[in-house]
């Protein structure tokens, strides 16, 4: 079938949604679908776009849950959306976060036909969700399918906007992780942790790591700790005491074969985030690498690890439980072991291959027999 995915994020800047729209359209496209994406992307980096990735102008900055998101609206991005959807003739369009002021919203109300709409977020106490519901509400009527990637974003959207979804987990690429090699000179005998997030977003929880390493790093004179994404390592360095500062190596923003190479380079990977997560993709990353894992105990990273069995958690926001628990995880190779191997055998249930499939049969629910294609604006689809 044809299938239309719109991105509501900028697609030059990593993020989780970004990467779960990227890898989808990739599963759909081995499964034998025809895939166009739409998404923001600033002028420039458009040479860099995969053939089926359709540029819808540039993106600005706009806090949102949490965090500053690039977002597309207005005019110009409408009128984008519209041409897009009448040369797509999508059998189904498929929008990510419709709720939020981008893209996809703009998608939902332009379109006619089959639409379906995936939602990440988790914030239970969105005031803005909840205030502009009324006005959301005539876009969200036309969506078919409702899929959820967690449990957490499932509540989010009843809460807020009603209505109820199918629970279908993100997915994760296990053979792009689990065949890669660590980077030269990693782990090292001392031991190395690892971090992967923006380094500037407080949610993300590195200053909660760091000051764990700063309890470690007196004790274990050869410990490292790898960090990798965006923002500014200097400021994160300048968090520890000066003769530890040297020890956290930060690789700045990495490609997908180095962030890969990143998870298979450390004795433990951490994400220590403080909370606004609803699912967790750094996780079956990591798990997919084979990397043993420790994560703070929001429901998310619970949902995961399954509450602990293939891998560790420790109470949110508190170094000192964060650098017990790691000493002891350095400590014990065969534990690290053990974890390691639940965790390949966890993942493999968020396998991208198992995961399009589900989306697959959401998008069959919702295309009766004969069908027209989606269009745009009551026009024909092209």
């Amino acid at each position: 079938m044809r299938v239309g995915l719109v991105c509501p994020y900028t697609w030059e800047v990593p993020g989780g949604v970004q990467q779960h729209v990227g890898d989808l359209a990739e599963a759909l496209i081995g499964l034998g679908h025809q895939v166009s994406v739409l998404a923001p992307c600033d002028e420039g980096a458009e040479a860099a776009l995969p053939p089926h990735v359709v540029p819808a102008g540039r993106a600005v900055p706009v806090p949102y849950n949490g965090s500053v998101a690039r977002l597309a609206f207005g005019v110009r991005a409408a009128a984008r959306v519209r041409r897009w959807l009448r040369e797509g003739g999508f059998d189904v369009l498929h929008v990510h976060e419709p709720a939020a002021p981008s893209l996809s919203l703009l998608a939902c109300w332009a379109a006619e036909g089959p639409i379906v709409a995936t939602f990440h977020t988790s914030n239970p106490r969105s005031r803005a969700m909840a205030a502009s519901a009324p006005a959301l509400r005539t876009a969200l009527e036309k969506i078919s399918g409702r899929i959820a990637v967690s449990e957490a974003a499932r509540r989010t959207l009843v809460e807020h906007l009603g209505g109820d979804a199918v629970l279908i987990p993100n997915g994760v690429a296990v053979h792009r992780f689990a065949a890669a090699d660590p980077l030269p000179g990693w782990p090292g005998g001392g031991g190395a942790i690892g971090f992967l997030g923006r380094l500037d977003e407080p949610r993300k929880g590195l200053r909660v790591l760091l000051e764990a390493f700063a309890l470690l790093g007196r004790e274990r004179p050869g410990l490292r700790l790898l960090v990798a994404g965006p923002g500014d390592a200097g400021e994160a360095r300048a968090a520890l005491p000066e003769d530890l500062r040297e020890r956290v190596v930060a690789l700045g923003r990495v490609s997908e074969a180095d962030k890969a190479r990143a998870y298979r380079s450390v004795d433990v990977f951490c994400a220590p985030n403080l909370g606004g997560e609803s699912f967790g993709i750094v996780l079956t990353e990591a798990m997919s690498a084979g990397a043993p894992v420790l994560a703070s105990d929001i429901p998310a990273f619970r949902s995961v690890l399954g509450g602990g069995a293939a891998g560790e958690l420790f109470p949110v926001g508190d170094p000192e439980a964060l650098a017990a628990r790691a000493a002891a995880l350095l400590d014990r190779p065969e534990r690290r072991a053990e974890l390691s191997g639940a965790a390949r055998e966890a993942v493999r249930a968020f396998d991208w291959r198992a995961v399009a499939a589900d989306v697959v049969r959401v998008y069959e629910t919702v295309l009766p027999s004969g069908a027209p294609a989606v269009a745009a604006d009551g026009g024909a689809g092209g």
